[in-house]
């Protein structure tokens, strides 16, 4: 039988999309690196689980004997995405995870000929982010006869997680990017801009997403810009490692997250929508246990892929009560 494993089952995001995927009855594996805790989760979900690190390729491959599809839920993904995709392509296995590391999908990137020539597919941001605003980004896009630009905003609502707060200070970058003409340079000095999330118009900030390369690859229009607008408590502070795992379900319940798009056509005409969706973590977790059961089922492309190439711009109204309006 065909099996999902997720890595890093026992982490915030991991947690959650392993109970999804046990409710889907997917069949399924949980992996990481301590015992005690998969053991645990494992005897609680009434699944196998197996243990290993990243630093013994041996260790990697004996654990992946038997996976089909490998959801990789262990950030910061910078120490995690590189050896799961290579012991993916060597091991037969199609590789997701909940990355919003930028970093994890130009690694994509540079080895989609290599997941093509094997068959194999390479889908970093199965949840999150991504699968979010690809979907909006297609959505609007597809309303649009000929689409020139796309400045799109992720509204961030609530705490973070640990695993957020330490990725985002180990991927922290002095440049802010922008794809314009097809090519990722420094974002243009426009700096911050406006959008409404359906209360009125708020600041929101150019930040560096990799929705600048999924929603370029998804629709191909060559100028996309990416902002977020935080409200909470904002960054934490101190010792990020102090910080619990993630927001209580109370808070993931009282913030929801939205997202709004523009899309400029050849004659300078807008186009706007809205998505709606659950907190960011609970649809990250669901979206993620939802692409890893449609990849088991064999909804499947060789190579690198996105979640609103893959599954269509339908893709994260399928998950929770997510919407999408024009506005």
């Amino acid at each position: 039988m065909t099996k999902l494993m997720i890595y890093g089952a026992t982490g915030y995001t991991g947690r959650m999309a392993a109970k999804h995927a046990k409710a889907a009855g997917t069949p399924l594996v949980l992996a990481g690196r301590r015992e005690e805790s998969l053991s645990a989760l494992a005897a609680e979900l009434g699944v196998e689980y197996r243990m290993f690190g990243l630093d013994d390729t041996a260790a990697i491959d004996k654990g992946l004997a038997g996976i089909s599809v490998l959801l990789n839920c262990a950030g910061p993904f910078l120490r995690t995405a590189e050896a799961l995709m290579r012991a993916s392509l060597r091991n037969g296995v199609h590789y997701l995870d909940t990355a919003a590391e930028l970093d994890s999908y130009r690694l994509a990137e540079d080895l989609d000929d290599e997941a093509k020539a094997a068959g194999i597919m390479l889908m970093p941001g199965g949840g999150g982010s991504v699968a979010m605003l690809g979907s909006l980004a297609g959505h609007a896009v597809g309303k649009v006869r000929d689409p020139r630009k796309i400045r799109i905003a992720l509204h961030v609502a609530g705490g973070l997680s640990r695993g957020s707060a330490i990725s985002a200070v180990e991927n922290v970058t002095t440049r802010t990017l922008a794809r314009i003409d097809g090519k990722l340079v420094g974002a243009p000095a426009e700096g911050i801009r406006k959008f409404d999330f359906g209360k009125g118009a708020v600041d929101c900030f150019p930040v560096t997403l990799p929705d600048l390369i999924t929603i370029w690859r998804s629709t191909g229009v060559p100028n996309v810009e990416t902002f977020v607008h935080v409200t909470g408590d904002g960054f934490p502070q101190g010792d990020l490692s102090l910080l619990p795992d993630g927001p209580s379900e109370e808070d993931r319940l009282a913030n929801r997250y939205q997202a709004a798009v523009e899309v400029t056509d050849a004659e300078g005409q807008v186009t706007r929508s809205l998505l709606d969706t659950v907190n960011g973590y609970t649809f990250t977790a669901m979206a993620a246990a939802e692409a890893g059961r449609r990849v088991l089922a064999g909804e499947v492309r060789p190579g690198f892929q996105a979640p609103a190439v893959l599954f269509g711009s339908g893709f994260a109204q399928t998950i929770a009560d997510t919407t999408i309006v024009d506005i």
